[in-house]
């Protein structure tokens, strides 16, 4: 049985209906927070009572349920379950769709809302962890710079062409581009031609093992 804790919110604009499905609910435990009578109502209800789950008839005045689903997984993503006279697979699909977690054919009765309820709550949990986990990927993919493609390069000073045709240096463009970070040296063949050895011995002393 579920427990108290288990708080649900009945959207349907047959108040003997309702009132059946609540009686059910009580029986395994399930705390009726709030009845709503159409869409619009359902989704203002859902926002305000955060109930753990939502029972959603799909013929309902001012707005259907599929769509009411829809704008609740938009506005405040709550598990829902449709409740509908007749299960058609195209109704199946537009529920699916519309981020319904599971169907009943009403009127239900405990034991399949108990199955129901824990189906549409545990793919409610896969879904949010599945969100949580495409939005870390798109942040990490979002500070993943990589450097790809042609490179337009200066044969003389070696400057890189951005994308807007600046000229930058090759430690500003690789910076901006990358998550690299450079430091400056020099490198063998440069010192000889900067500093020559002939001409500044003592730069090339503790290389040798020399005291200055």
């Amino acid at each position: 049985m579920h427990t108290t804790a288990t708080r649900a919110l009945i959207a349907e604009d047959d108040a003997l209906v309702a009132e059946v499905i609540t009686a059910e609910l009580e029986k395994i435990g399930v705390q009726v927070v709030g009845k709503a009578s159409d869409g619009q109502q359902a989704i203002a209800l859902t926002e305000s009572l955060r109930p753990d789950v939502v029972l959603m008839d799909i013929n309902m005045p001012e707005m259907d349920g599929l769509e009411a689903a829809r704008r609740i997984q938009q506005q405040c993503p709550t598990p829902v379950i449709v409740l509908t006279v007749h299960s058609v697979p195209e109704m199946v699909r537009e529920a699916a769709d519309a981020g319904v977690g599971a169907y009943l054919i009403k009127p239900p009765k405990g034991h399949e809302l108990e199955r129901a309820i824990t189906i549409a709550r545990a793919r409610f949990a896969d879904l949010v962890e599945l969100r949580r986990l495409n939005a870390e990927l798109q942040e990490a993919l979002a500070k993943v710079k990589m450097l790809s493609g042609m490179l337009p390069i200066c044969a003389s000073c070696k400057k890189i062409r951005d994308d807007q045709g600046y000229w930058q240096q090759v430690e500003v463009y690789i910076r901006d581009h990358s998550e690299a970070e450079l430091s400056h040296g020099i490198c063998p063949e440069c010192m000889e031609i900067l500093y020559p050895r002939e001409s500044y011995p003592y730069l090339y002393r503790k290389e040798q093992g020399q005291e200055s």
